[in-house]
């Protein structure tokens, strides 16, 4: 198998499949930051270009963490699929896939753009884009449930789901931390059950790219069919962990967050999937937090001081949740001060 992040072998192999002439002479460049996959860009002189994944056994994170690297062609019918259920200007356009080598390729997000975890951890929130982030995954989870009868079998299969997200968030952290397994394994149970429409599984800013102010998704290698909560407490506990690490700006944050949150539910009210959808989202969202400190995936951005203080500030939320997803935002973000 080829390694693409020997640019010589990648570019021999795209050769050899007919994907480039031999006398093309793309630039290739590395793409770091990503745990789960090699990825390089592939650009050309006119500023076009495609994005080159191939999955990794092991993960690039401390702990050990492995994942069979065919989810790769999970994430390439994800792909396909995600280009009708939210339109070909939300996701990058489907290039080739090849098994022997655990390869996806996509047409690459036209310069300029920005990546939405870095503008957030570095500029000013905006509240418009908390608003279609919010409005991008209801549209996914709603237009899927149309399509539910073929989604359900064809992303019947929740492995990937089970050892990148249940395994290294939940149950890493319930053996952790033993006050919070009761609760977390009651979520995982919960979640298992909650068969309703298709799920992202890895909504999370850092998976979006603003182009022309444009909100773009990308990396879909854990979607499957399950519960669409679990979208919404992944993407939510990043914006309120993001309110705890920029403490100047936390009131913004939480005002985003609920931005968020609110979008997100105008476009979703009265569905038959959505019943029950606010108590299972506020788990989940407490369930990510804690996990995003105690899990194997833990948020670089976060100090160990901030990281035991968002331990203590979800464990004392799970003994009893909040009603509303507004009242977890607004507790959460008054609790995290009696620690600082």
């Amino acid at each position: 198998m080829i390694d693409i992040e020997n640019h010589a072998q990648l570019l021999d192999f795209l050769v050899q499949s007919g994907l480039l002439g031999e006398r093309s002479q793309p630039l290739c460049t590395t793409l770091h930051g990503g745990v789960s996959n090699r990825t390089v860009k592939i650009s050309w002189a006119d500023g076009s270009g495609w994005v080159a994944k191939q999955a990794l056994e092991k993960l690039r994170v401390q702990a050990d963490w492995f994942s069979d690297p065919k989810r790769i062609h999970i994430e390439a019918a994800g792909l396909r699929w995600l280009a009708r259920l939210i339109g070909t200007t939300a996701v990058p356009s489907f290039v080739f896939e090849s098994h022997e080598q655990r390869l996806l390729i996509m047409s690459a997000v036209p310069e300029p753009h920005q990546n939405y975890k870095e503008l957030l951890l570095t500029g000013l929130p905006a509240p418009h884009h908390a608003a279609e982030f919010g409005t991008l995954l209801a549209r996914l989870h709603d237009n899927a449930f149309a399509y539910r009868e073929e989604l359900s079998l064809e992303f019947a299969d929740t492995t990937f789901f089970e050892n990148l997200r249940i395994d290294p968030y939940y149950i890493y952290a319930g053996h952790h931390l033993p006050a919070a397994a009761p609760f977390l394994f009651r979520l995982i149970d919960g979640t298992r059950k909650r068969r309703l429409t298709l799920v992202h599984g890895d909504y999370s800013p850092k998976n979006i790219l603003i182009h022309r102010d444009r909100l773009i998704l990308l990396d879909h290698e854990v979607i499957h069919f399950g519960d669409p909560a679990f979208d919404v407490g992944f993407s939510m506990a990043h914006f309120l962990s993001k309110a705890h690490a920029r403490v100047s700006l936390r009131h913004q944050f939480a005002a985003l967050a609920d931005t968020y949150w609110q979008s997100y539910c105008h476009q979703v009210a009265g569905r038959p999937w959505a019943v029950d959808l606010e108590r299972w989202s506020i788990n989940h969202t407490l369930g990510c937090l804690l996990a995003r400190v105690a899990g194997k995936s833990i948020l670089e951005y976060l100090s160990s001081s901030q990281k035991a203080a968002q331990r203590m500030a979800v464990q004392q939320l799970i003994d009893k949740p909040p009603a509303t997803m507004t009242a977890l935002i607004q507790q959460f973000t008054s609790r995290l001060s009696d620690y600082e």
